[in-house]
């Protein structure tokens, strides 16, 4: 039936659990939204799934069709593929991605979904998110040609940001990470990898995703004088230390924040948040992409899967949700 279906809802910090939702009616300007495939942004989903989001953050950190508040119950999530079954003409049958939590089907405004290109499957189109961020990241540093950049912390956002700079003209980009097995990834993004004891300083920019206070520290170690850290780490409400005793004023270093909520002010003046979730979908059609997606399940596990994603014991990069039958 299309008005039943069945979404993930945190029931309180540390346990989520399936619930029925009873779909509305679509309107003439909606969507009926059939899920194939959701993806879990690891670092954020996990964070609000332990309860991390800082009382004061509770309204910055709403997902658009977010329910419920923090710290729960709180249906949240933002990496959805699904097909449209009703709708306008131009977007019946079409494949699409949409910010929407985990939920097998869904009724929203046709302009809150995005056509995902015939040759983007979907698996790969969840990404679409986090490639958002990577772009709006690189709008706010403004790379050079030539540059030496460091990404240090090789989760989604930074596999997503190094893959976007190694096609930037003779710019040398090195991923950075405590797991070694992520020189696999590395290679397959084209890029190079270090452990910290091995990566080299000098860079000029440096982008910093790894959420720990030894990742920023790392950061500023590796910049070359009037370097800069664009940091795009979200540490909810970990307390963050880092030294600014040594060299950050006599090398005039600098460390900047990015955050996908608002549009880069290098392009806030001539585009959307629908140009850019466009442009992470088309830059989608890179199979490279492919190295972030390690792993699936059913959305019926969800739960348990959420619970060992938190737990570190589901090791994953981008673990993705599929919707046939269980």
């Amino acid at each position: 039936m299309r008005d039943a279906a069945r979404a993930y809802w945190l029931r309180t910090p540390g346990y989520g659990e399936i619930r029925p939702v009873r779909l509305p009616d679509p309107g003439p300007g909606d969507v009926f939204v059939r899920t194939v495939r959701s993806g879990v942004s690891r670092g954020t989903e996990t964070l609000v799934f332990r309860g991390g989001v800082p009382s004061d953050q509770y309204a910055e950190m709403r997902a658009p069709f977010q329910e419920g508040d923090f710290p729960g119950p709180v249906k949240y999530g933002y990496l959805s593929v699904g097909v449209v079954e009703q709708g306008p003409p131009e977007l019946d049958s079409r494949t699409v991605f949409c910010l929407y939590p985990h939920q097998t089907s869904y009724v929203v405004p046709a302009a809150a979904v995005t056509v995902v290109p015939d040759d983007v499957p979907a698996e790969r189109a969840v990404l679409a998110g986090t490639v958002e961020t990577a772009v709006n990241a690189l709008w706010d540093a403004a790379p050079l040609v030539g540059d030496r950049v460091a990404v240090v912390g090789a989760g989604m956002v930074g596999c997503a940001v190094a893959r976007l700079l190694s096609r930037f003209p003779s710019v040398e980009v090195t991923l950075v990470d405590v797991v070694e097995e992520r020189a696999g990834v590395a290679a397959a993004l084209g890029v190079d990898f270090a452990t910290p004891c091995e990566a080299a300083g000098a860079r000029d920019l440096v982008f910093h995703t790894s959420a720990t206070s030894a990742g920023l520290q790392l950061s500023l170690e590796l910049l070359g004088p009037e370097g800069a850290v664009m940091d795009l780490s979200w540490y909810g409400d970990a307390e963050v230390q880092v030294s600014l005793g040594g060299a950050f004023h006599s090398r005039r270093l600098a460390i900047r924040s990015s955050q996908i909520g608002t549009l880069s002010p290098a392009r806030s003046a001539r585009r959307t948040t629908a140009d850019r979730l466009a442009l992470a979908l088309e830059l989608l059609r890179d199979p490279a992409f492919d190295a972030l997606v390690t792993g699936e399940s059913h959305f019926d596990e969800l739960p348990d899967v959420m619970a060992r994603l938190a737990a570190g014991s589901l090791p994953a990069l981008c673990h993705t949700i599929t919707y046939g039958q269980g």
